[in-house]
């Protein structure tokens, strides 16, 4: 009997590896049809004029700074990590279907559509595994849309997506583990006030006039998923810090974004007199511009005496194991749903055999 195929796509923004106009252009134009226009209304003809003038900016800035985006290259990495873990594993159900990993994103190739369809016919299943912890229009919604797009009706029989990964406490654990390992030992021996700050991007809290965005943002969520890993970690036995707060990188456009700002947290850190700051980008599983270019500039020009930065979770192997775990969860739960569709299908016939 022929085995069962299952693709499991690992998604994320994406950005350009190699650092030219010619390919920031079409990422750009890409961020501005799919996120921008979520926010504020952007005619058309406008797309190419503000996107071409951001990828200008971006240009002018990574190229003066040597600043390369390590996010594609780490999400291949991930990828691999997860498909070699899942065919370590022994569960059962993994012994009677085949399963292959692959990698993809919203604004660079390969494109999460063109993976999609290209899957389309040769699996029966799809996993999608969009690589943002929390929720909103703007990171998993657009593999939502994605995934209606192309599967249409039988998006409930032929996949699944991972979501509320924020709210699971191993992760939760997990990052405490990392946090604690990758710690500067030399912080455990330094005088006065240890803070932590907790990089998450930020979400908009209303928009140009004043009311809720019409999209959903995922804003509680982003507060709820904070509390929740600062509880873990400020009841750690090996917690050395004074202090946590949360760190949102926001965008300038669209109205009101989330007031916790890593700016807001190192001017009250200041204040409050800390001499040490850590900060970890816990709302991403990888490092990207945001994490490890514009958080890390903030951190670099802060005026603390100590301060560390913990890169992403990146390829830290407890972090693949977790997350082959929810994917294989995914896979289970996908099959015992083809298979309640198998078995409907089979008593229609039934039925409509009788009936003749």
């Amino acid at each position: 009997m022929k085995k069962k195929k299952y693709a499991v796509v690992i998604v994320t923004y994406g950005e350009v590896e190699r650092l030219t106009l010619r390919n920031l252009w079409p990422s750009t134009r890409r961020i501005v049809k799919v996120i921008t226009r979520q926010i504020v209304k952007v005619p058309k003809f406008l797309v190419y004029l503000i996107a071409d003038f951001r990828s200008t900016r971006h240009y002018i800035d990574w190229r003066l700074h040597n600043y390369e985006s390590t996010l594609v290259a780490t999400n291949r990495r991930q990828t691999k990590s997860i498909a070699d873990q899942i065919h370590r594993d022994d569960r059962s159900i993994l012994s009677s279907i085949e399963v292959d990993v692959f990698d993809s994103y919203y604004f660079v190739p390969p494109y999460l559509e063109d993976s999609l369809t290209s899957i389309q016919t040769e699996y029966d299943g799809v996993i999608v595994v969009p690589m943002i912890p929390v929720e909103s229009a703007f990171s998993c919604g657009v593999a939502c849309q994605i995934v209606t797009d192309i599967y249409g009706d039988q998006k409930f029989e032929k996949t699944r997506m991972l979501n509320k990964l924020w709210q699971d406490e191993e992760l939760h654990r997990l990052y405490t583990d990392y946090l604690f390992q990758n710690i500067d030992r030399s912080y455990l021996g330094k005088p006065g006030k240890k803070g932590l700050v907790l990089v998450i991007h930020g979400t908009l809290v209303r928009d140009r006039a004043g009311n809720p965005p019409k999209v959903f943002t995922g804003l509680n969520e982003t507060g709820e998923f904070f509390e929740m890993v600062k509880k873990q970690i400020i009841n750690d036995p090996r917690n050395v810090f004074h202090g946590v707060k949360q760190g949102c990188m926001n965008h300038t456009t669209g109205g009101e974004w989330t007031a916790e700002t890593v700016q807001k947290a190192f001017q009250e850190f200041h204040a409050e007199g800390y001499d040490s700051v850590v900060m970890f980008p816990y709302g991403f599983f990888a490092d990207n511009s945001e994490t490890e270019y514009e958080a890390r500039t903030l951190l670099e020009k802060s005026p603390f005496t100590y301060k560390q930065y913990i890169r992403c979770i990146n390829g830290f192997p407890q972090f693949a194991e977790w997350l082959t775990v929810r994917i294989v969860d995914e896979i289970e739960k996908l099959h015992a749903v083809q298979e309640v569709f198998k078995n409907l299908w089979s008593i229609k016939k039934i039925g409509e055999h009788a009936g003749n």
